[in-house]
């Protein structure tokens, strides 16, 4: 478990505020968890345990996820 050391801290990053910086931190992250699983090889239960949590985060409804922006944006513009 000493791999979770290094994804756990992921978890933790807050999104920014600006819509505009949003699309730079999923690039962020995303390169950041594909670099750190291609150098480090993260054992297999740290691998599961860190996507149950990413899935728990993304799919509680709270808005928080780290790969998208779960705003409804496009709704206040239609007339």
């Amino acid at each position: 478990m000493y791999c979770l050391q290094w994804l756990i801290p992921v978890l933790l990053i807050p999104k920014p505020v600006n819509p505009a910086l949003v699309n730079t931190h999923v690039m962020f992250m995303v390169l950041y968890l594909v670099g750190f699983f291609l150098e480090r090889k993260p054992c297999t239960v740290c691998s599961v345990v860190f996507m149950a949590a990413v899935i728990l985060i993304c799919y509680s409804g709270i808005g928080n996820c780290l790969f998208w922006s779960q705003c409804e944006c496009s709704d206040k513009y239609d007339t």
